[in-house]
C-alpha cells in the first residue's frame, strides 16, 4: 500500500496508473468521456501523456444539450448509442428511483419467483442486509415499475459492446470522496483491474472534487457550459436516483433551465405521477420539506 498525502502526489500516482495501463495494452486504450467535469479532467491528463488516445462518449439520449454540444468541440471523440431508448427501458423494466440498490431490491420483489430472494428483500439476510429500507417500503406496492436496469441498458451495455468490437480497454473517471480512507491510501491493483471479466482503469480513484477543480483551473481546461447554469453534477437529465436528497432537486433545476425537457419527462412520460407518489416536488417554485 502506498500513502498519498498531497495533490501533486495524487496527480503523479495517476500518471503512473495511466502509464501502466497504456503499456499493458500496447496503447489500445480509450477514455470513457461523459463530457462532465471529472472525465474532462481525465481526458486532459491522459492526453498530456498520450495525445492520440481516443475518447468515447455514450449519448444515452438523456444528456444535457450543453454536454452534447461541448463533446462535439473535443477532438478525437466518437459517439456511440444504446440500442434501447430511455422510454422503452422504463416501459420494460421500470423507473430508476431512490438509489440503485433500493431500486434493485424493489425490482426483484416485483419480479422474482424465488421465495428465498423475496424473503431476503423483505427481511434481510442473516446479517440483516439486502432488504428494502423501512423508509421506502411503501414503494413495494407502487402503481408503477421500479428498476435498476437503466444505467446498464443505456451506458454499460453500449460501452461493453464497443470494447468487444474494438478490443480497446477503458480508462474511467471514477473518483473517491475526500473523507474516504481510500483517498489517501492507494493500491495500484484496486485502480487498474487487469484480470477480471471487464478490465478497467480508474486513475482518479484517490482524487477529491477539490483535486479535480484545482487541476481544471491550473490547466485552464475548457468545460461544458452546463456548469455555469447552477449544476455541480450532471449525469442523465431524467435519472431519479437521489432526487429526494437535494433542495432544490435536479428535476426542479431542470424545470428552470430546460423547461421543454422537463415537460417531456414529467407530463409525456409520467414522471410527475411517480414523484407525486413518492412525495418529491418537481416544480421550480416548490420547496421540499427537510
Amino acid at each position: 500500500m502506498k500513502t498519498i498525502s498531497s495533490f501533486e502526489e495524487r496527480v503523479e500516482y495517476s500518471r503512473d496508473l495511466i502509464r501502466c495501463w497504456y503499456e499493458a495494452w500496447d496503447g489500445r486504450v480509450f477514455v470513457s468521456f461523459s463530457g462532465g467535469w471529472d472525465s474532462t479532467a481525465l481526458l486532459h491528463l491522459v492526453r498530456s501523456m498520450y495525445p492520440e488516445v481516443q475518447g468515447v462518449f455514450v449519448n444515452t439520449g438523456l444528456e444535457y444539450p450543453e454536454i452534447v454540444s461541448f463533446v462535439k468541440t473535443v477532438p478525437n471523440v466518437i459517439t456511440i448509442h444504446p440500442k434501447m431508448p430511455f422510454p422503452k427501458v422504463v416501459e420494460k423494466y421500470g423507473w430508476p428511483v431512490i438509489s440503485k440498490e433500493q431500486a434493485q431490491f424493489l425490482y426483484e420483489l416485483q419480479t422474482t419467483k424465488s421465495d428465498k430472494l423475496k424473503d431476503i428483500r423483505l427481511n434481510g439476510n442473516k446479517y440483516g442486509r439486502g432488504k428494502v429500507s423501512g423508509k421506502w417500503r411503501f414503494l413495494i406496492d407502487a402503481p408503477f415499475k421500479i428498476s435498476h436496469h437503466c444505467c446498464k441498458k443505456l451506458k454499460k451495455d453500449p460501452m461493453a459492446a464497443f470494447v468487444k468490437k474494438t478490443g480497446l480497454q477503458p480508462l474511467l473517471g471514477n473518483m473517491a470522496e475526500e473523507s474516504s480512507l481510500r483517498a489517501t491510501t492507494a493500491n495500484r491493483y484496486q485502480c487498474n483491474s487487469y484480470e477480471c471479466n471487464e478490465p478497467k482503469s480508474k486513475p482518479l480513484t484517490y482524487w477529491t472534487k477539490g483535486d479535480v477543480d484545482r487541476y481544471m483551473e491550473m490547466h485552464n481546461i475548457p468545460y461544458s457550459s452546463i456548469y455555469d447554469m447552477g449544476y455541480d453534477r450532471t449525469g442523465c437529465m431524467f435519472c431519479l436516483f437521489g432526487v429526494h436528497m437535494n433542495n432544490p432537486n435536479k428535476i426542479q433545476q431542470l424545470h428552470k433551465t430546460h423547461p421543454k425537457h422537463w415537460e417531456f419527462i414529467i407530463n409525456k412520460m409520467g414522471a410527475g405521477e411517480v414523484l407525486d407518489f413518492i412525495g418529491i416536488p418537481y416544480h421550480a417554485e416548490e420547496e421540499q420539506d427537510d
